[in-house]
Order: C-alpha cells, then structure tokens, then sequence
C-alpha cells in the first residue's frame, strides 16, 4: 500500500500515527513545500521572543520520519493531482503515485485588499520562514511595527515584537482584543495587560493604504490616522488553502468537505486539518476548526480509515489555552451567546486580571471563559463534551475551587472510579 501525505504538521502527523496504529508495513511518502522537520506552529512567536530554541520547537523527534519508515520529501511543493492517475505532481517535475491520499496543506495567510503591498517590510505571521524574516528585519534595525489583526495571531506576534523592544500599534476591524474567544468584559481585561506591557491597540480600524515608495513608511487607517512604521505584520488569520483542489472535482465548502471519517468525496482521497471542515461538538455543524487538538484528531482518524479500520472523528471542541506574560486563559465553546435560551454566569476581578464565565443551554455548558485561575477547565472541558447536567452544582461553577468534591455522590464515585479504572 502507497499512502502519501501532502503536509507536516498536525493533521499530517496524525496521520501517519493513524496509519501506523494499523499497518506497520505500508509506504508513507510524506511531502512539505517546506524544508523543516515536524514543528509546532503555536510555538513560532515563542522563538521569535527568544523563550524557545529551534531544537524545542520540534512536534516529533528528530528520529519520527525513519521509526515511521516514512520517505519524507521536504522543501518541495506538491502543485497537481492527477485523481484519476492516482499521483501527485510535484514542482520538481516527479509524480508520486499513491493508493491512499491525505491533503493536509493547511490554511494560508488572509490577505486584506489595500494599496501598497508591493513594498518590503511586509509580512505573514504563519511559519516559520515568516518570523525568521521578521527576526533578521528587527536585527536589521527595524523599530516601530504595525500589526493588523488582534485576534490569536495578531496578539501573539504583538507579545514577540513588543519583547524584542520595537514601538508596536495592533490594529483590529473589531471592537475588542480576541474578538472570536472573549467577550467584551474578559477582552477589557486583557488589553489593558497588553497596553501594561506597551503595546498600543487601534480597534474599529483597518489599515486602507501602506506608505512609503520601495519600503514602508507608514500606514493609514480607513478613519483617516496616519501611523508611522518600518514594518508592517499581516496577522488577521488563516483561511483553508485549498489551491492545490481546485477544478479537481474535490467538493469544497470553506473548506474540503468531509464525511465523518475524514474521506471527500473522491474515492481514497482524504482531507484533515486547517483545510477541511469537520464536525463541531458545541455548535452541532460541520465548520472549520483550526486547532492543533482537533487538527490532529482528524488527522487520527483519517489515517486509521486510509489502513483499513474503520474510524469516526467523534468531532471536535473549539477551545484555546494561550497566555500573554503570567496572565494564562482558556476558553471554550460559545462564549458570546446571542439568543434568551442561554444562561450566563459571570464574576470578575479586574484588579487582578481575573475574570470567570460559564455559559449554559438547559443546564448544559456550552461554553466558558477563564482568565488567570484556569486550574479548573479540565473539569469544565470534561463536562462540554459529556453534556452533563449541571443544575444540582449550577451555583459552584464560578467558584475557584470547584471540583469533584461539588458533584453528586453518585457521579463522583462513578468518575473517581473510571480514572483509577
């Protein structure tokens, strides 16, 4: 059996592991447009701050490709599918036949329409390639950046830059810091850590032009504010890259669309990942879910399918755990609810940076915020995804010590006894 792989991270890792659980026998050719081993995404701003090396940044050992008998090929592009051929074409001119296909190419970067982004100065903030240029920019000279984006990837490039001592501004269309994760009150809170830490924020804003003749100068805002800078990070987010199945007969939504064991609808054709839609446990939908976690568990899945046992992606909860400095938070599920059918419980301590929020649907939690004391979201997660009902310990969810000790007797042997099980 042939299986190839186009991608390297997540989804494709867990694929191989998936494959692997079954069929230690089959040929893995594992192709990246990118030349580095294995390496975790999230952990990219972490090594442009200096508080990672690159031998930490590794999502495998070093050792991953030969334990898994894989034949990796690194740093060259997979530009076509011949689907009915069953190859990959790729731009060194190789076509790489297969039995099984996984498409993990992930997302690319969201670019904005404006004027001027044909000058230098200008970058993504996606991989590593991305802050390698950023870092030589700054040791270059680079002082006072703009940032457009404010949600997971505009604020974790801001927390790296502003570490590295350049003059920051972080732009953001939307009202509030984190706008996808936090409400309006926990948003609050965390600006006013990162405007602590000296970065400056311009909300209900977009950057409409860039100045500067071959090198950027400045920007302006789509209200009229002019904005000096010699470096300019697009950081608004990811949209499926799902250039390499178009006019294919790949069927594709946002994403490739999927069924629940992560096939499209071309036979032996697999797609996980930031570039596929899955299913959604909170929301009850197929939507896209760019999260490691679940990025990997599709990835799982599919590999299982690909070697022959048959496996359903149980779907996948929408949940961060990030941090900015010492203020840790995690969020989960539907956090800024829309309709009466939801209940809301809330308390905050804004001196403190902390902030606690559950939200409910009959008696169900669907979705909760935990700024600074996050030691109880295992337990809250837990709950998510089991769907229990909380009405009989409702009034202790807030509380920073709520635990197993607050449920009813009878669940709390039968959990106790299913973790020493």
């Amino acid at each position: 059996m042939d299986y190839v792989i186009i991608g390297n991270s997540a989804a494709a890792i867990g694929s191989v592991e998936g494959i692997r659980q079954i069929d230690r026998e089959g040929r893995i050719t594992l192709i990246s447009d990118e030349p580095y081993h294995t390496y975790s995404r999230p952990l990219i701003s972490y090594w442009l701050a200096g508080k990672v090396t690159e031998d930490k940044m590794t999502y495998r050992d070093k050792n991953f490709y030969e334990v898994n008998n894989i034949t990796p090929i690194l740093g060259v592009k997979a530009e076509a599918l011949d689907l009915k051929g069953k190859t990959v074409k790729l731009a060194s001119g190789e076509a790489v036949p297969y039995d099984k296909l996984m498409i993990a190419t992930g997302g690319k970067p969201v670019i904005p329409p404006m004027e001027g982004l044909d000058k230098k100065g200008i970058f993504s903030f996606l991989k590593y390639d991305d802050v390698r240029e950023i870092k030589e920019a700054v040791s270059g000279g680079k002082k006072k950046a703009v940032i457009i984006g404010a949600g997971l990837i505009g604020t974790k490039a801001a927390e790296a830059l502003v570490k590295l001592g350049l003059d920051l501004t972080v732009v953001e269309l939307a009202g509030r810091v984190l706008p996808a994760i936090l409400d309006h009150r926990a948003a609050s809170i965390v600006q006013g850590y990162m405007e602590n830490m000296g970065i400056k924020f311009e909300l209900n804003s977009t950057v409409a032009k860039v100045l500067g003749d071959s090198e950027v100068t400045g920007v302006v805002l789509n209200n009229g504010k002019e904005i000096s800078c010699d470096m300019l990070v697009i950081a608004i987010g990811v949209r499926p890259n799902t250039d390499l199945v178009t006019d294919t007969g790949i069927l594709v939504n946002r994403g490739i669309v999927v069924n629940d064991k992560i096939e499209t609808n071309v036979s032996d054709v697999y797609a996980a990942g930031d570039v596929s839609e899955g299913y959604a446990l909170i929301w009850d939908s197929v939507m896209v879910l760019p999260l490691l976690p679940n990025a990997y568990l599709q990835g799982e899945t599919a590999g299982r399918n690909m070697a022959g046992e048959e496996t359903v992606f149980p779907g996948g909860l929408v949940m961060n755990a990030i941090g900015f400095g010492d203020l840790p938070m995690v969020t989960a599920g539907i956090v800024n609810p829309d309709s009466g059918e939801y209940e809301v419980l809330s308390n905050a301590d804004s001196e403190n940076c902390s902030y606690r929020k559950v939200v409910l649907r009959n008696n169900c939690i669907i979705g909760f915020i935990l700024l600074n004391k996050i030691d109880r979201a295992g337990i809250l997660t837990g709950l998510m995804k089991e769907k229990a009902d909380v009405s009989a310990y409702k009034d202790r969810l807030l509380c920073s010590d709520f635990g197993y000790i607050d449920f009813p007797e009878e669940v709390r042997k039968s959990k106790l006894g299913r973790g020493a099980a």
